[in-house]
């Protein structure tokens, strides 16, 4: 048998197996809790936009590019049927 001193530190790194927390890179961490006080997961599709947006950071670039195409892509429906209303009157 080989000594547990024997090992090689290498494998030192392993995480704790009586810790409870999952990874932060597991989908759904990132959610706000009234959402998944809502049922709202990552499997769903507006929890997993949600959960995309969480993970967004503003101090990286194209995370900032990718929140205001975000923000274009769901706020030009709006626009546009407010327009309509107004051309209709």
């Amino acid at each position: 048998m080989v000594a547990e001193k024997d090992l090689d530190e290498v494998w030192d790194d392993e995480p704790d197996p009586s810790e409870d927390a999952p990874p932060y890179w597991f989908p759904g961490l990132h959610l706000p809790e009234d959402a998944r006080q809502m049922g709202l997961t990552h499997h769903v599709p507006e929890g997993a936009i949600l959960d995309f947006a969480g993970r967004l950071d503003s101090t990286k670039a194209g995370h900032r590019i990718t929140a205001w195409v975000l923000l274009v892509v769901f706020g030009m429906p709006v626009v546009l049927a407010v327009l309509r209303l107004i051309y209709a009157f």
